[in-house]
């Protein structure tokens, strides 16, 4: 996939360079060599603001059995989706970014910007060498870059499109309890020791209470509080609640408001118990006991929350609970992984041109929302580089990204132009060719000579779409009704 991407930024005439990042050592001792990060250059023109865009093209493990409809890495269409592992995880969305100077070259525009690409293959292991390559590179690849935008995160709908402004991090914990070196049968020691699992169960359980408060002492005192302005963003916020539930599969949630589940999903903590390693698991019944159980839940914190205070505020409450057991047992607590939380400001210059953008192509303005889960790279651009980063999300909320049947939208891999003529309401779009076969698809477009123009719609029903030469036009100042030519042809495909 990297050679792929690579080669695709360099039929665009972009400099591209494939940085080695070394290898990685596994748990056994194995070196695995890591996918280089693509770093790609197109345009220097002093007088144009420069904008890098971060993708990725590794995906999240997937097997049909899993419950796919299709084959995960068989590219298939069924009514318009595009069903697939990645398909919105994120190379459609690289694709996209791709399509929007393509539209340029091939009308042969001069781009309103300079254009940097990062594309790694290691976000979904974490990201394993890209800190360490984006602090090497800050001084030179990152000298004169102005606006970095991130698209790795869905709409908070199906249909409204919007632009996110923050995310949750991530203290992921792990909570052992050790009796001795072996498993006992529970009809011959059940009823005489402390077992591990009983132990660890009323670890876990002391953590939430049923109304999804965290009943750790102290965890919600570094919660910034809510200012009016921001309330205001989420009272304009267009989230369907029963839409939610459906997308989800879940028939009741915690809150009975958009305020109230947005709140709790984007500005407040939560905490969310994963699994219990060392516990028999598999079908039918094993009565043992397990001498080592360990129990594995994470806390998703918001910004001014520090990790550092937040495993200690952990460690002391599970310590406390496990003394007051008077449990001779060993108990062990540690946070493997800890990511921060990220923050922008909606007033800087990047997000006004994004909205201005996203207003010309919908005629009205997205939604401004966080994310409830984790996206380092959006911090660890922001705190190395010291340059305005911005979120700006492709897919729908029902898009299932990390999930069974990722999809994504055929139009959405497409930068999406319908042209009307000066004076008329009618968008002639005509196919002159299209061509699909398994894990492909090409589609050829033939435009007459019409004013372009940046909107969709699909034969079965009408939908809306972000157009990413509209949003580059906007960092300059462009017209949107200069984009225009006698005759073009526009070819693309996914591989």
């Amino acid at each position: 996939m990297m050679v792929l991407a690579a080669d695709r930024l360099a039929a665009l005439g972009a400099t591209v360079n494939s940085v080695n990042l070394g290898s990685h050592q596994l748990p056994d001792g194995q070196d695995l060599p890591l996918p280089p990060v693509i770093l790609g250059e197109l345009g220097k023109d002093p007088q144009n603001p420069t904008v890098c865009f971060y993708g990725h093209v590794d995906v999240q493990p997937a097997k049909k059995e899993d419950g796919w409809k299709t084959d995960p890495y068989t590219l298939t269409e069924i009514d318009g989706n595009l069903y697939g592992r990645g398909a919105t995880d994120n190379k459609g969305p690289v694709l996209a970014w791709i399509n929007a100077v393509e539209t340029f070259r091939a009308l042969k525009l001069a781009m309103p910007v300079n254009f940097k690409f990062v594309i790694e293959g290691m976000e979904e292991a974490g990201s394993l060498g890209l800190e360490k390559l984006l602090k090497e590179e800050n001084q030179c690849f990152f000298s004169d870059v102005d606006y970095i935008v991130i698209s790795d995160n869905l709409w908070l709908s199906n249909k409204k499109p919007a632009l996110t402004y923050g995310s949750r991090g991530n203290a992921c914990f792990f909570v052992e309890v050790e009796c001795g070196g072996k498993d006992l049968h529970s009809g011959t020691f059940g009823g005489i020791i402390h077992e591990p699992l009983t132990d660890l169960i009323a670890l876990l359980d002391s953590l939430v209470d049923p109304t999804g408060h965290i009943q750790i002492p102290g965890i919600y005192d570094s919660v910034a509080a809510l200012t009016e302005e921001e309330r205001k963003l989420y009272e304009s916020i267009e989230f369907d609640l029963e839409e939610h539930k459906k997308n989800s599969g879940v028939k009741k949630f915690l809150y009975g408001t958009k305020e109230e589940i947005l709140l709790h999903l984007w500005r407040y903590p939560s905490l969310s118990i994963h699994g219990i390693e060392g516990a028999f698991n598999e079908p039918g019944i094993k009565t043992v006991i397990p001498a080592k159980v360990i129990g594995k839940f994470s806390i998703r914190q918001v910004p001014h929350m520090d990790l550092t205070v937040v495993k200690q505020q952990v460690v002391e409450h599970l310590e406390g609970v496990f003394s007051r057991r008077n449990s001779p047992n060993k108990l062990k607590v540690s946070m493997p992984l800890g990511a921060k939380p990220w923050l922008a400001d909606v007033n800087d210059p990047l997000y006004k041109a994004a909205r201005r953008a996203i207003k010309k192509v919908f005629g009205e303005d997205p939604d401004f929302i966080r994310d409830g889960s984790t996206v380092p790279v959006a911090r660890m651009f922001q705190t190395i580089t010291q340059k305005s980063v911005m979120m700006f999300p492709i897919g729908a909320a029902d898009d299932g990204e990390h999930s069974q049947n990722e999809k994504i939208s055929r139009f959405l891999l497409f930068v999406h132009l319908c042209y009307k003529r000066r004076g008329e309401n009618r968008s002639p779009l005509v196919p002159t060719n299209k061509h699909s076969q398994m894990g492909s698809f090409a589609v050829h477009w033939t435009f007459p000579n019409y004013c372009l123009w940046q909107t969709c719609c699909c034969a079965k029903q009408k939908a809306k779409f972000p157009t990413y030469c509209v949003l580059l036009c906007t960092f300059h100042g462009v017209p949107t009704q200069s984009l225009s030519t006698s005759h073009w042809q526009f070819s693309f495909y996914y591989q």
